[in-house]
């Protein structure tokens, strides 16, 4: 302990400075090898960027603009399942769609038509019916069916039952008349829808000339004996190309 204790003060007095600068100098290197190895991976920025200009000058990247393909109507087939849901939304949609516009004065002047005769019929089935509940009420103020009367006739006793009659049946025939013209509406509307449909549906069939058939004669056997006399029988072939 004695000898610690006289080895101390010359330890801190001679050998601790020079641990202290041995340390300074050990950290000083560490230091310059940190900042060589930092100024050896610096970047130039200014090169980089020089490079990359020169690269786009060279390099010139052009996007055309999408052109769409305009569709070739020599070849195009319409879809029947859209031209029946055409047809079946708009009256004459399905013709426009398969572009059969030569089809579009049938089918609307079908359709004007019976519009036209069912409202045509209606109006008449309400003043015959008028008519005829004037004719039968033997109410003098109300004589609606003079209107239908040719020129100097009047109705009397003896005429009425007569008139009643005419008023009558016609009142029924207008009426049998309207409805006859709302059925063909929709006949008309049906075959337009029918009409889209199939047109549509054979617009890729096929009429080529290359459509043919050919009936001609031959030889057919029937394997029924050993000979080949009576083991072949004559017969028509059919055949059709398409």
């Amino acid at each position: 302990m004695r000898r610690l204790m006289a080895f101390l003060p010359f330890y801190l007095f001679t050998l601790l400075p020079l641990s202290a600068s041995a340390q300074n100098e050990v950290s000083d290197s560490i230091v310059q090898a940190i900042d060589s190895m930092y100024n050896a991976m610096t970047v130039d920025t200014v090169a980089i960027s020089d490079s990359i200009e020169n690269i786009k000058s060279v390099v010139v990247v052009e996007t055309p603009k999408a052109l769409k393909a305009e569709r070739d109507w020599n070849t195009w087939r319409p879809n029947p399942q859209r031209a029946l849901w055409l047809a079946l939304v708009i009256p004459g949609g399905g013709q426009i769609y398969n572009r059969k516009y030569w089809k579009l004065p049938i089918v609307y002047g079908g359709f004007v038509g019976c519009v036209y005769a069912m409202m045509w019929n209606n109006m008449m089935y309400h003043d015959y019916s008028q008519a005829y509940l004037d004719i039968m009420d033997n109410d003098p103020t109300t004589a609606s069916y003079n209107k239908f009367l040719h020129l100097g006739k009047q109705i009397t006793d003896d005429n009425k039952d007569r008139y009643k009659q005419v008023f009558k049946s016609r009142k029924d025939k207008y009426r049998r008349w309207r409805d006859l013209s709302f059925f063909c509406l929709i006949g008309v509307y049906a075959v337009s829808v029918i009409d889209a449909y199939v047109d549509a549906e054979l617009s890729a069939f096929d009429i080529s000339k290359d459509l043919s058939l050919k009936v001609r004669p031959t030889v057919m056997g029937n394997n029924s004996s050993m000979n080949p006399l009576y083991a072949t029988s004559l017969g028509v072939n059919c055949s059709i190309n398409f």
